[in-house]
Formats: structure tokens, C-alpha cells, sequence
């Protein structure tokens, strides 16, 4: 896909439904990588289901959890994954094996997981009623077993808050007033961002010699709001807040970074709904950072606001009676996905065919006309042809043409990179399906065609066997290592668990009725 022929001018905002990606089982969260060839999905079964998002086909499905996964982040390169689950536990697994290098478990519910944007061995880990926390984890396990089977032990440092904030969770830290913390890297991960419920952002340098606070500011001056998000543009230098207020409101990071002790500042934009007064759910920028996109909180319905401007271009609605839970932008292209009902929902914009734009001599007819041929004119040599062309045109005509192909894709590339990042991982390797087995050959016993052949590739599988793959009994299962934290509540439940053991409980029945027993059924009607 040329990334170059991407159109710089005019509308770059999805506008249409352009279909589902269905992983069997419940979605509830979902994430591109740095590059957007490949989509994780986390599934209410404990699985992560990695999509090829240019083949629309899952590359690999791994056994992540027991339980839901709610929070999923791809590292820089895309060889290791970072999810959580609602059993308050944290791992880092191993794209291309399907392992888990590291597994964390936390005291409290654990709300999000975050890669450092840069460094491989940094996540910031977001518990429940209790601050961020930074966990340095080990490297990626080489092929040699000394250093897979010792990694370096992992440490943690706990994300400060506010004074007013500490004090009451000091006091009241069983309470219900105990603050909602909101945690993200910037861009570059030179910084720390926090948000609590008392509409207070906070931002801390991010280095080994420790957290050292470099601005603070109130989102609203007259009275607090709780922070719900805080979501960074890939490109522009912009941030947006989501708070309880109904309101998104966009800054810019070099003046809050630059901001003095005391001084209130106003949002460059502000986004809302102002007919319907929506509560938006998760917030998210364009790749390029000119769009803002919002998921609505009460329905599927997706808010597409131009940056510069504030104003709201495009509203996309999905089936009515869904609720939205998690939207995404692909990092390069003008493309969406959305997750309601448990199916990812695919928005892009309309392909309309343009073919003078391949031949520039194309002409459009309304109706059919007869084309007059000329005399020789599709004829091998050319009878009638009787000048000679002269030696200045014949040197014009040019035999060799030149392709540089390593030119890096702007696309890529970040604004301080020259090149491509070489250890970055695109697309998964996929093995293909054997439909035909050669004769005399035992599956599970002799080892298939596609491993004895030269042309073996990295584990992976299209179809739905590919846990079987990713299961490996030889290797042991990653000690998990437990992350003290004091003051953290250790009774609380996940919001997502508290909310499906209601009332969506019967509702979620019924969507695994509908949702998988669409094979059988075809299969029974053959």
C-alpha cells in the first residue's frame, strides 16, 4: 500500500461502515500498532486476537488470561505486548512466540496498562483508587536459556500526587471519595501526565533519578470536574482531556510544559455535544492530529470535530440499542475502529474509482460509441511508417529508469527519526492450511509439510487453531511476581465485572447466542 499516494489535501476522516471483525468471542478492547498493519483485540475470554489489518485475516490468537481483558498497549517495535486483566493481574508477552515473558499481580484493579513510548523495558500501570505506578521490566528474553530463565528483577516506583489529593487518600483511602487517577505518557515519553477527580493535571519529568513535577493546572477554574482521559496526538504537540463535564477540551503541550506555578490557562479548543450533552466514553486523535474523535457513552456513535477549527464534521452512527466501548484511529490512514456488541466495527472513508488518475487519457462515456480503427494501427510493425526517427529523439527515449527503494516512509518515521526503525515488526508470519495431507501422514505424530519445508517461517496461524499454536507445554510459565502497593484498596472490583454482573449479564447471554452459533448453524442447513 503506497502510504506516499495518501491524499494531503481535503477530507482525511472516515465517513461509512466498511464492515466487521469478528474474533469469536466477546471484543472489549482493542489497539494498532505503531504502524497500523496489525490490530489486538482483547476479548471477554482472556484471549488477545491479533488482526493483519491490510488482509483483514487474524494472524495469531493468543491465551492471554482467565479472565477479561480490559487494557492492551503494543511496545515501539512491536515485538512485545503489554495487557491487563480484570483479576488485577499485568503481562508482557512476545508477539512472534505468543508467550509471556513477565506477569505482574497487583493488589487492585488494574484500570490501564501503557508501554513506554520509547523504552522497551518501562509500562506505566494504572491500579484502581491509587496512583500510577512505573514498572521496569526486563528486556526481551534471548534464544539462550540462561538469560530467558534469569531475567533482571523488576522494580516499581509509584506515580506522586497532588498534596490535597495524598492527604485524603491518606485519611480516606477506603472511602468513596478516594480519587479516580488517570495516567499516559506524552508523545516521547519524556513525561508523565496525571488527571484526578478533582480536575487537577499534573505533569511529572519522566528520567532514573526520579519524579520531579514540572507543571500543574486546573481544568475548570470555578469548581472540579473529574479527569476521565487524557489521550496524546502523534504528530502536532496537542493533548485533549476528557472530563466528567461533557466537555473535550484540546491543549497544547508546550505551554503546559511551560506553564508557570499558579497560572491558569484555557483550553485551545473545546468539543462537546451541545443538543444532546453526551458523556463520551474514549476520546482519541487523528494520525496526523488534525481530527478529534469521541465515542459516545450511551449509544454507538462516533463525533469527528476538526482541531483547528473546533467544529464538528462528521457524526457516524452504528446499530441503534449498542454501547460503544472502545474506539481507536489507525496511526496513518483515515480509518476507525470502534468496538460495541463484542464486534469491532470498521469505519473508512468512500472509495470513489478515479481512473484518469492512471491514464490520463481516459474519457468517461455516457453511453456506447464506435471506435474508428485506424489502418495499421495495432499491427506488429508499421507498413506504412517511412520517417526515421532522428538521433535527438531516439536520445531522448530512456532505457533504464532508476527506483530508490530506501527512502524511509515519512509515515513511519517520527519528527526527530531520519530512518526507519529496523527491528520493528509489520506483519505477523502466517502458516499456511494444509487442506490436502500427503499420504501416510499422521498430524500430531509426523511433523507437517509446511515445517519440513526450507521456506519455514515464525510460529502463527490464520485460523482459529492458532492457540493450539501458540501453547507451548515445554516452556515453564512465567513466575509472577507480586506488586506491593500500600493503601491500596485490596476489596474492590473492577468497574467492567461490577457492571456485567447486573444488568448486563443477561444482555451478554444473548449476544454469545447470537454472536457464535452463526457456523453451526450454516453448518447444519448444508
Amino acid at each position: 500500500m503506497n502510504l506516499e499516494l495518501l491524499e494531503s489535501f481535503g477530507q482525511n476522516y472516515p465517513e461509512e461502515n466498511d464492515g466487521t471483525l469478528d474474533c469469536i468471542t466477546m471484543a472489549i478492547t482493542c489497539q494498532f500498532n505503531r504502524f497500523g498493519t496489525l490490530l489486538a483485540v482483547g476479548c471477554n475470554d482472556g484471549r488477545i486476537v491479533v488482526w493483519d489489518f491490510l488482509t483483514r485475516g487474524i494472524a495469531k490468537i493468543i491465551q492471554a488470561h482467565v479472565h477479561p481483558v480490559c487494557s492492551i498497549s503494543w511496545s515501539r517495535s512491536g515485538q512485545r505486548m503489554v495487557s491487563a486483566s480484570t483479576d488485577n493481574t499485568v503481562s508482557v508477552w512476545d508477539i512472534l512466540t505468543g508467550e509471556s515473558d513477565q506477569r505482574f499481580r497487583f493488589p487492585s484493579p488494574v484500570l490501564k496498562v501503557q508501554f513506554h513510548p520509547r523504552c522497551e523495558t518501562e509500562i506505566l500501570v494504572t491500579p484502581m483508587r491509587h496512583a500510577a505506578v512505573v514498572v521496569t521490566i526486563s528486556e526481551q528474553p534471548t534464544t539462550s536459556s540462561a538469560t530467558a530463565s534469569s531475567p533482571a528483577a523488576p522494580t516499581h516506583k509509584i506515580v506522586p500526587l497532588d498534596d490535597e489529593v495524598r492527604l485524603q487518600q491518606d485519611k480516606y483511602f477506603s472511602n468513596q471519595n478516594d480519587p479516580q487517577i488517570v495516567a499516559t505518557y506524552d508523545t516521547r515519553g519524556k513525561h508523565i501526565f496525571t488527571g484526578n477527580s478533582r480536575g487537577k493535571i499534573l505533569v511529572f519529568t519522566n528520567n532514573a533519578k526520579g519524579f520531579k513535577m514540572v507543571s500543574e493546572f486546573k481544568v475548570t477554574q470555578q469548581g472540579s470536574t473529574a479527569v476521565k482521559g487524557i489521550e496524546f496526538s502523534r504528530r502536532g504537540g496537542s493533548f485533549l482531556v476528557n472530563t466528567a463535564d461533557r466537555v473535550i477540551r484540546v491543549y497544547n503541550t508546550k505551554e503546559i510544559l511551560e506553564l508557570e506555578d499558579g497560572t491558569d490557562i484555557e483550553a485551545d479548543q473545546k468539543m462537546q455535544d451541545l443538543v444532546n450533552k453526551t458523556m463520551w466514553k474514549k476520546c482519541c486523535f487523528s494520525g496526523d492530529g488534525e481530527y478529534v474523535c469521541a465515542g459516545s457513552a450511551r449509544q454507538h456513535a462516533l463525533y469527528i470535530w476538526e482541531r483547528s477549527m473546533g467544529n464538528l464534521v462528521k457524526i457516524l452512527h452504528g446499530t441503534k440499542g449498542e454501547i460503544l466501548l472502545d474506539v481507536v484511529w489507525h496511526p496513518v490512514r483515515p480509518i476507525v475502529a470502534s468496538i460495541s456488541q463484542g464486534v469491532v466495527t470498521v469505519w473508512a472513508q468512500q472509495q470513489v474509482e478515479n481512473w484518469s488518475a492512471f491514464a490520463p487519457d481516459f474519457k468517461e462515456l455516457d453511453e456506447n460509441v464506435d471506435y474508428e480503427e485506424r489502418e495499421s494501427e495495432f499491427d506488429l510493425e508499421d507498413e506504412d511508417k517511412s520517417v526515421q526517427m532522428d538521433e535527438e529523439e531516439k536520445a531522448d527515449i530512456v532505457d533504464e529508469i532508476e527506483v530508490d527503494k530506501n527512502v524511509p516512509i515519512p509515515a513511519f518515521c517520527s519528527s526527530d527519526e531520519e530512518e526507519e526503525d529496523k527491528s520493528a515488526l509489520l506483519y505477523l508470519p502466517i502458516a499456511p492450511e494444509i487442506e490436502d495431507p500427503e499420504d501416510n501422514w499422521v498430524p500430531g505424530v509426523d511433523p507437517s509439510p509446511s515445517e519440513e519445508s526450507p521456506h519455514k517461517r515464525e510460529r502463527g496461524s490464520s485460523n482459529y487453531d492458532a492457540s493450539k499454536e501458540n501453547a507451548s507445554p515445554k516452556k515453564k510459565k512465567p513466575k509472577t511476581v507480586d506488586i506491593v502497593l500500600e493503601n491500596a484498596p485490596t476489596d474492590e472490583v473492577h468497574p467492567m465485572m461490577s457492571k456485567s454482573s447486573s444488568k448486563d449479564k443477561s444482555s451478554l447471554g444473548s449476544k454469545r447466542q447470537t454472536g457464535r452459533p452463526k457456523g453451526k448453524d450454516k453448518g447444519k442447513n448444508k
